[in-house]
């Protein structure tokens, strides 16, 4: 008989086991973790390196990287923030450092760091950590509950589900009553198959990206005659750096893209136009007018070896060829036409995206229990007493950054503190 029972041995399910044993030290506490490791998700995260949470220390600008949690997660940040955080691993000798953009990542540049401290600190306070212990089920037995693996019934005072994006775990919660919101891919990377990016991956510059409604793509025909018609509002937009790769285009602006759009692009199949300004601070107006300048003053000059906009080299010479100018040809022979293809280009690249791909290992998952069903302030379920919530098996999900972390770190505190608490 346990005091309370986690399910899920991941980032949120090790910190709330410690929070609970902290505050309540002679609870029996118990971490089921399906698999034979624990922590897995931390261990890949930020390329090996742990992307513990991000630099943003107001709660308000905080809760605005949440494409589904932001109004929720407010009062809770107020509560615990990613200063809290990045004192409760510092106070346990793993010391952290905030990087230029703002992410926050312990200064051994290793993940190991964070499992180290999590599992030792679970072991020091007693906790029992139950390793490829799959729960097949749980159920309410009295005032109790009973979960069940493949071979042993266990039972506890209280349950705090931690399990991520867990089908089964979903299945379950629903026939007991929660909504559940169909789960969709939230971070992942656009696969594009162009000339233009072709043999240039590696590059990365900052880049405004649109993703224009669905209607006006439906043929290349119908581009064709929309192109003379006023342009529409984009369904989806974002700024940031951009990554070109050998599948296509990744980087921080298309992942916003993607879990800001995650429902909206499950519902195109992942189809859709995306239009690229690589001169964010140019219309493609104000950019002809520039090049107009530069065939005036370099006339002589190859279009292609000219440094005319502060862009990488390979990027420049791609978008020279795709505006149909030769590799020879001068600027005091580009037509009027050329000069408006080369405007464009740079400032309204229209790509094809053709499929998604898995943004690293770091898989992350828009959907899961409905929000209107869970206390934020404890993160107890307002259906089933004694029930309780923290990470992903919830419907909240972020941008890239150490945000999706920030979200089971505090839903964590809260449930434990809450479970601490009552009797």
């Amino acid at each position: 008989m346990f005091d309370v029972i986690i399910v899920g041995g991941g980032a949120a399910g090790f910190y709330a086991g410690i929070h609970i044993a902290e505050r309540a030290p002679h609870a029996k506490i118990a971490i089921f973790e399906r698999g034979k490791n624990v922590l897995s998700k931390v261990k890949v995260s930020g390329g090996g390196r742990c992307n513990v949470t991000h630099g943003e220390f107001s709660p308000r600008e905080l809760s605005t990287n949440y494409p589904r949690g932001e109004r929720e997660l407010l009062g809770p940040f107020h509560n615990y923030a990613p200063m809290d955080v990045m004192a409760f691993f510092e106070e346990r000798g793993v010391p952290l450092k905030i990087e230029e953009d703002g992410r926050v990542f312990p200064q051994s540049d290793s993940s190991q760091s964070i499992i180290d401290c999590l599992v030792g600190e679970a072991e020091r306070l007693g906790i029992t950590i139950l390793r490829n212990s799959s729960v097949k089920q749980f159920e309410r037995n009295g005032e109790q509950w009973q979960v069940t693996t493949m071979n042993k019934h266990y039972h506890a005072k209280k349950l705090l589900l931690t399990t991520g994006s867990n089908s089964k775990i979903w299945e379950q919660l629903q026939a007991m009553g929660h909504t559940i919101v169909s789960p969709v891919p939230s971070l992942f990377t656009f696969n594009i198959n162009d000339e233009r990016i072709h043999g240039i991956q590696g590059i990365s510059t900052y880049v405004s990206a649109e993703i224009p409604p669905k209607r006006t793509f439906s043929s290349d025909k119908a581009q064709l005659n929309l192109k003379s018609a006023k342009k529409e509002e984009p369904v989806l937009e974002s700024e940031g750096p951009l990554l070109i790769t050998h599948w296509g285009l990744s980087g921080p602006a298309i992942l916003k893209l993607s879990a800001w759009g995650a429902n909206i692009l499950n519902k195109y199949n992942y189809a859709f136009r995306l239009n690229i300004n690589w001169m964010p601070e140019y219309t493609t107006a104000s950019m002809e007018r520039l090049l107009r300048k530069i065939k005036e003053v370099e006339p002589k000059k190859t279009v292609l070896r000219t440094h005319a906009v502060e862009l990488p080299r390979r990027l420049w010479a791609k978008l020279v060829h795709a505006a149909r100018i030769k590799k020879d040809e001068k600027w005091a022979d580009l037509t009027k036409e050329k000069l408006q293809n080369l405007a464009e280009q740079l400032t309204d690249s229209s790509f094809k995206v053709e499929g998604k791909s898995t943004f690293k290992e770091e898989f992350v998952t828009a959907g899961g229990v409905d929000l209107k069903e869970i206390d934020f302030r404890t993160f107890e379920s307002k259906i089933i007493p004694n029930l309780y919530f923290a990470g992903e098996i919830i419907n909240v999900d972020a941008i890239t950054g150490g945000f999706n972390f920030q979200n089971a770190w505090t839903g964590a505190y809260l449930a434990a503190k809450a479970i601490a608490s009552s009797k």
